[in-house]
């Protein structure tokens, strides 16, 4: 059995948000800094990279993606209050990354990255939003294919490094800030633990 073909897939499109006013536009990837992915990785959402994986390189695309097919429902149960400690450095807060809207790389104790938005930071303790900013919504895509082939040995391979964290140093995916500090003061013990899950490809762009 031949195993599937890992196509490299670039596209630039508008995303809206589908609301009872009407359309909004949340985002944009140009033909000059494409989205660009490889088939097959989970870097997109699935039902993105279906809808997408067999056009043609020129040919255009017009399509929602419901709630299921996209972030899923907001869950309240993703709000977290957690220790002002663990976002410290050397005994400090860390105010210039931690700040009221700003999304920051985390890990948990298992090891797995996800992006948290601050929406309040308190005495004690800081509110993380986990939702994905999409939740809950109705999305349309509307764009064209400006790249559609067979992927590279070369290309699968930086793909593959990419997903399992090599070339991907502190510096290197969003924010140099991994690592742990020497906490104390009225931080506490804790280490300051940031970092990027780095699976995403060209213009900064991720939908998985």
């Amino acid at each position: 059995m031949e195993r599937p073909i890992n196509k490299y897939i670039a596209v630039s499109y508008k995303l809206y948000t589908v609301e009872a006013d009407g359309k909004h536009l949340v985002e944009e990837a140009t033909e000059e800094h494409p989205f660009q992915f490889i088939s097959g990785f989970g870097v997109t959402l699935d039902a993105f990279e279906r809808q997408v994986a067999d056009l043609e390189k020129g040919a255009e695309f017009d399509f929602e993606l419901g709630k299921d097919e996209a972030y899923g429902d907001y869950e309240e149960a993703h709000v977290l209050d957690l220790d002002r400690s663990l976002f410290c450095i050397n005994g400090h807060f860390d105010h210039e990354r931690i700040y009221k809207d700003a999304v920051v790389p985390l890990q948990n104790a298992d090891g797995n990255r996800f992006l948290g938005r601050v929406l309040d930071i308190g005495d004690d303790k800081v509110k993380i939003d986990l939702n994905h900013p999409l939740a809950g919504q109705t999305l349309n895509f509307k764009g064209r294919v400006v790249e559609n082939r067979e992927a590279t040995n070369e290309e699968l391979q930086a793909m593959a490094n990419r997903l399992s964290g090599e070339g991907c140093g502190c510096g290197g995916c969003g924010g140099g800030c991994c690592g742990d500090g020497d906490c104390d003061d009225d931080c506490g013990s804790h280490g300051h633990h940031h970092d990027h899950k780095g699976g995403c490809c060209g213009g900064g762009h991720c939908h998985g």
